[in-house]
């Protein structure tokens, strides 16, 4: 489907080409100095921008295209695809930014090393590590296919040259400079949003012509969604929140922990509208183009705004995309360097920041070899959400349940959830049950038989040393 005329691609190519030397101009200028500003903006970043970064891994190009291509088909409950940030961010406030802040460190795997210790900490970052680079492949090509779509571009094409912005974006400043660069894309995002809103609704006439033509399951609260996936969707983006090295390298560059807490009920505020703004889009085209293919839903309507207008839209599509990439990698590469490279090398500073940033460069081209040799992995992104589910159940147990907080429990839950989930995602999701409820259940019940076991083996030794005794 060709969505613009060759006019309105050099428009918008224009536009994002001057777009991406601005941001990159900026990204140098703010580029961090030391290692401590590359990894944490040297924990003084203000509090609105640590909340869009939090939200910002959540509203990424394909939460929101995806969101209404949803919509077009299911109704208004896709919405819940966004909205389930608004519940994570609203409970990583209350229950968990704090707890987290005041572990002083920025990986997860640190807040998971005071608890569990050393070995838990490894287990804990290998998967992390893994899942974030499944998810960046993720990213990697669905920004292409949205390069692709908006420039014709060959996907190929595309994917390379996603991978290189955005690892030039993570790479040359870090968190400090991807913080306000992130503000700036963010911006650009909502604002493209907005527009589109204001022209669907403007074409449809409003609401209720469509409630009028559209089946009533189109504003009902589970549309033809459902409330399992529904509940799914807010386990898992939840889950997500609560143990993401990015979310956690966010909240650690606030300035404290009340700031870290008001982060988090900001970037619910700010995710709020988007969501139900992105599920009303997809409703209206819905209504106005009945026949095109669902995945058009959000960008059908470049065709019918001024020319400007799509290209700050697309611009800020493609801004999304950048988000995405830069937070995740900028987050694989704080567990390499933090958990691995420090501790074992020991290097000085100015050789850390160094190293820091061809770590970098290796993780902004690794996603890339993955993506072009096996773009199925796409398969994978609710496996990489479930098996973060998983690290924080282990996480929330040892903040809320100290008893049950023993390392060999926590290693033994974490290794046998990888694997029970991994079975059980191969096996198809065997009697319906989703992976992301087994990634849920499984460190829970490992974790209480292994305590059971231990008080058994506790008893057992009791009544033998009482035996010997007698």
């Amino acid at each position: 489907m060709s969505l613009l005329s060759s006019q309105a691609v050099l428009i918008i190519l224009g536009v994002a080409i001057v777009y991406i030397i601005f941001t990159g101009y900026l990204s140098l200028r703010w580029s961090g100095h030391s290692n401590n500003e590359f990894m944490t903006g040297n924990k003084n970043l203000p509090t609105f921008v640590v909340a869009v970064l939090l939200m910002s891994e959540f509203i990424g190009a394909m939460s929101t295209i995806g969101a209404a291509q949803t919509a077009f088909t299911s109704g208004f409950a896709a919405a819940w695809s966004i909205l389930a940030a608004v519940v994570g961010f609203v409970l990583y406030g209350f229950l968990f930014a704090d707890k987290l802040y005041k572990t002083g460190g920025f990986t997860i795997s640190h807040a998971i090393e005071q608890k569990y210790g050393k070995s838990t900490k490894i287990i804990v970052s290998i998967i992390m590590i893994y899942a974030l680079l499944l998810v960046n492949v993720n990213n990697y090509i669905s920004g292409a296919s949205i390069l692709s779509e908006i420039l014709r571009l060959k996907l190929p094409l595309a994917m390379i040259i996603i991978g290189i912005i955005s690892t030039f974006y993570f790479c040359i400043g870090g968190m400090k400079s991807v913080a306000y660069i992130t503000v700036i894309h963010t911006f650009l995002k909502y604002i493209g949003i907005i527009v589109i809103f204001i022209a669907a609704l403007m074409m449809t006439k409003g609401i209720a012509p469509i409630k009028a033509a559209l089946p009533a399951y189109y504003f009902s609260a589970t549309g033809h969604v459902g409330f399992a996936t529904i509940i799914g969707w807010i386990i898992t983006i939840t889950g997500a929140i609560f143990s993401t090295q990015f979310i956690v390298q966010a909240i650690s560059s606030s300035r404290n922990s009340h700031e870290a807490r008001k982060a988090s009920f900001i970037a619910a505020l700010l995710a709020l509208p988007l969501g139900l703004m992105v599920a009303l889009i997809g409703i209206c085209a819905r209504y106005l183009f009945p026949k095109i293919n669902n995945l058009y839903a959000l960008t059908i309507f470049l065709r019918h705004i001024n020319v400007w207008l799509s290209a700050l839209v697309a611009t800020g599509l493609l801004a999304s995309v950048f988000i995405g990439v830069s937070a995740v990698a900028l987050g694989i590469v704080s567990l390499i360097v933090d958990d691995f490279y420090v501790p074992h090398w020991k290097p000085a500073p100015e050789k850390q920041l160094k190293v820091t940033r061809i770590i970098s460069l290796i993780v902004g081209f690794i996603p890339l070899i993955f993506a072009f040799a096996t773009p199925q992995i796409l398969a994978l992104s609710f496996f990489t959400k479930a098996l973060r589910v998983s690290i924080t159940i282990v996480a929330v147990v040892a903040f809320y349940l100290p008893a049950f907080s023993d390392t060999k429990g926590a290693n033994i839950a974490l290794v046998g959830t990888t694997f029970i989930s991994t079975a059980w995602f191969l096996l198809g999701d065997p009697f319906g049950i989703s992976d992301i409820y087994v990634a849920l259940l499984s460190p829970l019940i490992l974790m209480f038989l292994w305590k059971i076991f231990e008080i058994l083996t506790k008893n057992m030794d009791i009544m033998h040393v009482n035996k010997k005794n007698n």
